[in-house]
């Protein structure tokens, strides 16, 4: 033996600890989700409790649901968009001139 410490590594409370110490666990039920990829997953709920209607899938990040044969539809991704684009969203061409022509107006009235 290396230094002679026959207990070398542990600590107090060290060890397995059983289901004595912990308690026992609250009794769980595996619900089956599908995305739209096919993957499954079955995550634990408790026994007794209403679990959602849908789940994100740990392998692609889509949303599963517990019907195998018509899961929910994948997100559908928007490209992105710029500044621009949001206010063009909210405005008219006929906002947008009015705006700058008010502007125009006051930098040449700004202007001694």
């Amino acid at each position: 033996m290396a230094g002679g410490h026959a207990i070398r590594g542990s600590r107090v409370g060290a060890g397995p600890m059983g289901e004595a110490e912990r308690g026992d666990a609250a009794p769980r039920v595996f619900i089956s989700f599908w995305c739209a990829n096919g993957h499954e997953t079955a995550p634990s709920f408790l026994e007794g409790s209403v679990p959602p209607e849908e789940w994100d899938c740990p392998k692609c990040g889509w949303p599963a649901g517990q019907d195998e044969s018509n899961p929910p539809a994948p997100p559908k991704i928007e490209p992105y968009k710029t500044h621009l684009a949001y206010v063009k969203e909210r405005r008219s061409n006929d906002d947008a001139d009015a705006i700058l022509t008010e502007a125009l107006a006051d930098l040449h009235n700004d202007d001694f």
